[in-house]
């Protein structure tokens, strides 16, 4: 029997996303993919997923029911609030939905993103290798858009067995960087402040970027300069011309004109992408070999 369900309420900017699509930045399109990857594997963990596309979800939740089959369903990252016909279930987890079954997913205490993944196969067009959405783009997922109420999702294959890992362990610290291209445009005072300083996040964030506020005015008298645009990696830190911070994420654009002053690291990535306006910011500099021992030891 073939699986469907119908999405009766979706939040902004709810999307499919999985692995993403790699190596495209020559053709101006960014990799986009999960913006928290560690909860978009726990959560394909729990499901059994056969395969690697979900749903990542905003704050705001979203709201489904099975229409057709039965499916398992995994749920993870952040700290949401779950519901199964209305009876609270444990975030994160996962459960078996029958026709006629309702998950809800509403706003929980911590993080901006969730993911739901299914133990089938979604049944959607790969586009360039992959089914995550760019709604910059406008490729892959539900017509390259974000998902809204009344859109109707199909399933092929077969599930898989559905494991039991460990929680995400919980980080607190400074989010870690290496030093980037453009870093010694900036005057020796002002990257020792930089590291120094904390700043804020800004409720100006999506998936292409999240701004700071610079309460300490790091970069309120550095004389900076457009420069000659060149590629844009995710977690580059971009000082724009007056001075503001931002963050580049998984939908960044694929060329910047102004310094990055740094890189965040893989491993901190996910920790900072779950950061809610008003949380503070701090950065600390690491070398480029410890940054990928953390992200070797985050992948094992």
């Amino acid at each position: 029997m073939s699986v469907r369900i119908i999405i009766e309420r979706a939040g902004p900017l709810c999307t499919i996303q999985d692995h993403g699509r790699e190596g495209l930045l020559a053709h101006g399109i960014s990799a986009s993919g999960p913006m928290d990857r560690a909860a978009h594997r726990l959560a394909g963990a729990l499901a059994g997923a056969a395969g690697e596309a979900g749903v990542e979800l905003t704050r705001a939740g979203i709201a489904l029911r099975v229409e057709q089959g039965r499916l398992r369903i995994g749920w993870a990252g952040g700290a949401f609030t779950v519901a199964i016909n209305g009876e609270g279930q444990v975030w994160p987890g996962g459960a078996t939905l029958a026709a006629g079954d309702r998950l809800s997913v509403t706003p929980g205490p911590r993080g901006n993103y969730g993911y739901l993944r299914f133990g089938p196969m979604l049944d959607l067009p790969m586009v360039m290798g992959s089914l995550s959405t760019s709604t910059r783009a406008r490729l892959g997922g539900v017509e390259g858009r974000a998902l809204a109420a009344g859109d109707v999702l199909g399933f092929v294959g077969e599930e898989r067995a559905a494991l039991s890992p460990s929680p995400i362990a919980l980080q607190e610290g400074p989010i870690r960087f290496v030093w980037g291209l453009h870093a010694e445009n900036f005057a020796a005072d002002v990257r020792q402040r930089f590291v120094e300083a904390t700043f804020r996040v800004t409720p100006m964030m999506d998936r292409m970027g999240v701004r700071l506020a610079d309460e300490a005015g790091v970069f309120a008298g550095a004389s900076i300069l457009s420069l000659v645009s060149d590629p844009i990696l995710p977690g580059d830190i971009q000082i724009l011309g007056d001075g503001t911070p931002i963050v580049l994420m998984r939908d960044h654009q694929p060329t910047g004109g102004y310094p990055r002053i740094g890189t965040v690291i893989s491993a901190d990535l996910d920790r900072f992408a779950q950061m809610r306006a008003g949380d503070p910011v701090a950065f600390e500099p690491v070398s480029v070999e410890h940054a990928h021992r953390l992200l070797r030891s985050s992948l094992s």
